[in-house]
């Protein structure tokens, strides 16, 4: 199978948080697509001899976005949503990889507000290459949506209209670009 992937290298690659991307998008009073990215993360990808056994492991700092608005970034980081006080960190560790037509299907245990639920990524391998400086780079793009309800964020607020103010429904989307470690 590696011989199909071009360029494949094994090996343990971390994230790059200069080049990469973590966001998640929530419909905002029934009406807007409301996008914000996390700005501290970590991790590691692990190519292995078969791709399929590869693995993936992230920390996010939860309190790593700005919504522009300091009153709103309070809420959000309060009780009523993600409880950094007492969750300040997610993770997302993998427990499988399998194969998608041309692309993957990434299932992981997803830790947010102290609630552990298994989730499935869609992920497409974007390649493997070097960079400016020579080094072993990887990069893919990842998604899943997820229910807030089922994480325990208990925000059920509504418009007149019976529309949620902030929904349910929460689209994460992952751009990572990962530098192979070098054996010391």
């Amino acid at each position: 199978m590696t011989s199909t992937i071009p360029g494949y290298l094994t090996g343990t690659w971390d994230i790059d948080p200069l080049h990469s991307d973590v966001s998640f998008v929530v419909r905002h009073l029934g009406l807007t697509r409301f996008r914000r990215n996390f700005t501290r993360y970590s991790g590691e990808i692990v190519t292995a001899e078969n791709p399929l056994d590869s693995t993936f492991r992230a920390e996010i700092d939860v309190a790593s976005f700005d919504t522009g608005l300091e009153v709103f970034n309070r809420h959000l980081l309060s009780a009523d949503f993600l409880d950094v006080e007492n969750h300040p960190t997610a993770t997302v560790v993998s427990t499988g990889l399998r194969e998608n037509g041309e692309n993957y299907l990434l299932d992981a245990d997803l830790t947010l507000r102290g609630v552990t639920k298994a989730v499935t990524l869609d992920v497409e391998l974007l390649g493997f290459g070097k960079g400016i400086d020579d080094s072993d780079k990887v990069a893919f793009s990842a998604s899943t949506t997820i229910s807030r309800a089922e994480f325990g964020v208990p925000y059920d607020n509504t418009l007149a209209s019976g529309a949620f103010i902030v929904g349910d429904q929460v689209r994460v989307l992952v751009e990572i670009e990962g530098v192979r470690r070098v054996a010391a």
